[in-house]
């Protein structure tokens, strides 16, 4: 099949890139080398496979940004919502998936489209003519990585990302641990219950927090010790080193979360969230480690409820890549120097699955109107997809550009006279008033 466009990483990002050209009708090449090659990372070949947590993040519209652009990718006929909406589990107000469906379902529909044609294959270089979307994410093959930085001329900016351990249901000891979600506010068609939480009392508390600073953690090679961590994905154990009572402040805050043994909140607690849907697979929230896996497993089982713990993956970590966006990319998503080649995806320097898929279908909606012979102006400044967009095309100075997950910071602020308590609804309000307006002007039909 002639193509008229090459996809290069079937992560999140091209995968909805290549959705969103092959329903306007384009011929896509979708390039991807898992089936082949592997990364640090990726277990399967899957098409979208989630690797650090099973979750989008909330998934209310009218508080949380995240959420609102959830709302705003379901408008534009999002696969990767659509297909997570498909493979959710309970999370609360969160939308949290079962990995396995989630990327089998994205898979089956990239693979049965009839306008896309999917590869596996690794590609080492740009290429040097014909329309082309970068998606390799932030593990792409350091052969096309090198290739990058030797022609944008800009040193490879980098992170460190790391992956929380998975526990199976029938290892948790509930005789100690309980069912419920934070207030008690559980997802909106569930029973309320849809995190385990391991209690801890102080003394537990601040044994575990010894054990994390004391335990041995992976090794680093000289080049990668200046490398920072993304501040939203961080390692439990540098947290630890933050304060000792920091995690109770973050990841293992017991605010909300009445132990039905004691009616009182514990010191501290671990939750777990279901991770796949027959409910046999639990994420430790939060748990991001570094920690070797024989010191994961002899702490993590000091866990109140967690003493005979059988994990099906052990935490890890690994590199991540970006490119100084703001400096490299215009307004729709193109090289500067060479726009026949579009970036889309982590790589860009947005953080997050939800927000990576965005910008996949943003790459994928600005290539489509170009292969039309139109042009097409971005979302508007004030609507999550705008606002993300404005992040990486210019909303940051170069040298200072970090991964930044969607949030109200960086919309156009409301009015003074707006209050404070009402600022949330307000932004929504106008996003989707917005939104509404662009997706007119593109003469987009609606999913239904």
């Amino acid at each position: 099949m002639s193509t008229d466009i090459h996809i290069i990483g079937g992560g999140l990002a091209g995968s909805e890139a290549a959705w969103q050209l092959a329903e306007a009708g384009h011929k896509v090449r979708l390039s991807e080398m898992r089936g082949g090659d592997m990364t640090p990372a990726h277990e399967t070949d899957a098409l979208a496979e989630m690797v650090c947590s099973n979750s989008f993040r909330s998934d209310d519209p009218n508080s949380n940004a995240v959420g609102l652009l959830h709302q705003e990718m379901r408008r534009l006929g999002s696969i990767i919502i659509r297909e997570a909406d498909k493979a959710k589990v309970p999370a609360g107000s969160a939308l949290a998936v079962d990995r396995g469906l989630f990327a089998a379902g994205v898979t089956q529909a990239i693979t049965s489209h009839p306008n896309i044609t999917l590869v596996r294959e690794r590609i080492d270089s740009l290429p040097e003519s014909g329309l082309t979307i970068i998606s390799t994410g932030p593990l792409t093959a350091m052969s096309l990585a090198e290739d990058i930085r030797g022609t944008t001329g800009s040193d490879q900016l980098a992170f460190f990302d790391a992956i929380a351990p998975i526990i199976h249901v029938d290892s948790i000891d509930m005789d100690i641990c309980w069912k419920a979600s934070r207030w008690d506010k559980g997802s909106p068609d569930g029973d309320g219950r849809d995190y385990i939480n391991c209690p801890m009392d102080r003394e537990q508390y601040e044994a575990f927090v010894a054990g994390l600073r004391d335990g041995e953690k992976t090794d680093f090679k000289q080049w990668e010790k200046d490398t920072p961590y993304f501040e939203g994905c961080m390692p439990i154990e540098v947290m630890a080193e933050r304060g000792a009572e920091t995690l109770r402040f973050g990841p293992m805050k017991p605010v909300g979360l009445d132990n039905p043994r004691t009616g009182r909140w514990p010191y501290a607690v671990v939750q777990l969230r279901q991770d796949n849907a027959l409910g046999t697979l639990w994420n430790m929230v939060g748990f991001q480690t570094k920690l070797k896996h024989a010191g994961q497993v002899e702490l993590f089982r000091t866990i109140p409820g967690l003493a005979n713990a059988q994990f099906a993956r052990l935490g890890g970590l690994h590199r991540n890549t970006f490119i100084r966006s703001p400096e490299l990319l215009d307004g729709e998503l193109r090289l500067k120097t060479r726009p026949h080649i579009r970036f889309a995806g982590q790589i860009t320097g947005c953080e997050g699955y939800v927000e990576s898929a965005a910008v996949g279908l943003l790459a994928g909606l600005f290539a489509s109107a170009e292969l039309g012979g139109r042009g097409i102006d971005g979302p508007p400044a004030d609507t999550a997809l705008g606002a993300l967009l404005s992040h990486i095309t210019g909303g940051a100075e170069a040298d200072s550009y970090q991964p930044m997950n969607v949030n109200f910071g960086l919309f156009p602020p409301m009015p003074d006279d707006v209050r404070k308590k009402q600022r949330k609804q307000a932004y929504t309000d106008r996003a989707r008033t917005s939104l509404s307006a662009w997706v007119n002007t593109l003469g987009l039909r609606e999913p239904a």
